[in-house]
Order: structure tokens, then C-alpha cells, then sequence
């Protein structure tokens, strides 16, 4: 217990005395992981929408491929981007590996089958009825795919909470192709490991709880919005 007040403890001496470390890998974090989870939610919902609506060829193999993907271990997607971006891969002359955007494609990949899975879901449970009356009522396809993705709003903020949630908490891949670089590559989750793994618990325990404090308040400003939208 006296471990988790000092680390607590430690938390609030780095936020009250403006670490600058702290401050910088808190901003990359959330930089990396929101921009992760805005690129999951330009592929992941046309792709979502499309699986949702559209009759075609092995649609239940690939619904089955993003359903399996929604639970794929992190570390597996760190591997094989690692395996794309390192110097001797496909895409190493692009030299990405070791950088916050190699985080940020990890993470992209790590949310964008959640996303996609969830818009699916979300689109599927619009009533047919609907659908129906817009057609009749001459609705372009355009206005169609609008009133759809406003029907289920509410999923698809969920979605975008899913999403969120998956790649800021997310480590084995954000330090396998990250490399945990002080300064440069380092974010919030691989700080912790390191402080563990030197031994230094109450700064790991204070980093995680800024962690929780990081995602607690953009899962806060997300749900406001959702409720707020709900009673409107």
C-alpha cells in the first residue's frame, strides 16, 4: 500500500511541478495514439460500412478476418510492422523504424480492425425500414450512407472510445518498433516498463497513473460528447 501512495505521490510532484520529461512523453503519447486512432477511423468505417451494406463474394470470410483481427495480441502487430519497416524490409528505405510514425502505424493497425468491426455492427443494427423510406423518398446513396452513420452516432463514439483505449494503453508494439528513444520515441507506456525494469516502482506507478489520467479524460470528453448528443 505505501508503494502505491508514494507512487501517486509521485505522480502529482511531476504534474504540480511541470516535469518537462513527463510533460513531452505525455504529448507524444497523445499525439501518437489520437492521430492512430483518427487514421483507424478513415479506414476502419468506409470498410466497416461496406461489410455492413454491401452483398459480395466472401464478405462472412473477410467479416471473420476483422472479427479475429478486433483481438489480435499487440505485440504480433508490432512484429510484423517491425518486419516491414526495419532496414532490411519491404518499406526499410523509408527509414521509419525507430521513430514515433513506425508507433503510429502500429497503433493505426492495432485500432483500425475494432473500429471496423464496430461501424459494421453499429451500421447492421440500423433498422431496414429506414433504409427502405429513403429509398423511397429518392435519397441519394450519399444522403443514405449520412443518415446512416447519425443513426448510430452513439456506436460509433463508442468505437472511437474502443479504439482510443486500445492504442494508449498499448506497449509491446509501441516498444518493439519505437525503440523507447528518451527525448524522441518514448511514450507513456514504455516509460513504465522501463522505471520496472530499473527497478524504480514509484515513478513507474506515477507514470501509469498519469496514463490512467490521460485516458480517463479523453474517454471523459468523448462520453460527455455522447451524452450530450443523446439528450439533444
Amino acid at each position: 500500500m505505501d508503494m502505491i501512495i508514494k507512487g501517486v505521490l509521485e505522480a502529482f510532484r511531476m504534474l504540480v511541478t511541470f516535469d518537462p520529461e513527463i510533460y513531452k512523453i505525455t504529448w507524444l503519447t497523445l499525439k501518437v495514439s489520437g492521430s492512430a486512432t483518427f487514421i483507424s477511423l478513415l479506414i476502419g468505417i468506409p470498410i466497416g460500412v461496406i461489410l455492413a451494406w454491401v452483398s459480395f463474394p466472401g464478405r462472412r470470410i473477410i467479416m471473420s478476418f476483422v472479427n479475429t483481427a478486433m483481438g489480435f495480441p499487440p505485440v504480433v502487430v508490432g512484429l510484423w510492422v517491425f518486419l516491414l519497416l526495419a532496414r532490411n524490409g519491404p518499406l526499410g528505405d523509408l527509414d521509419l523504424i525507430y521513430t514515433p510514425t513506425a508507433i503510429l502505424i502500429a497503433q493505426a493497425v492495432i485500432a483500425s480492425p475494432i473500429i471496423m468491426g464496430l461501424t459494421s455492427a453499429a451500421i447492421m443494427q440500423v433498422d431496414d425500414k429506414m433504409r427502405m423510406q429513403m429509398k423511397a423518398l429518392g435519397a441519394t446513396k450519399l444522403q443514405m450512407l449520412f443518415l446512416a452513420l447519425r443513426e448510430a452516432r452513439f456506436s460509433l463514439l463508442a468505437a472511437v472510445i474502443a479504439g482510443f483505449g486500445a492504442v494508449v494503453s498499448e506497449v509491446g508494439a509501441s516498444q518493439m518498433v519505437g525503440g523507447n528513444i528518451k527525448g524522441y520515441s518514448r511514450v507513456l507506456t514504455t516509460a513504465t516498463v522501463m522505471e520496472v525494469s530499473k527497478g524504480n516502482t514509484d515513478i513507474a506507478i506515477g507514470i501509469s497513473v498519469i496514463l490512467m489520467l490521460l485516458a480517463y479524460l479523453v474517454t471523459l470528453t468523448l462520453t460527455l460528447f455522447q451524452q450530450k448528443d443523446a439528450r439533444g
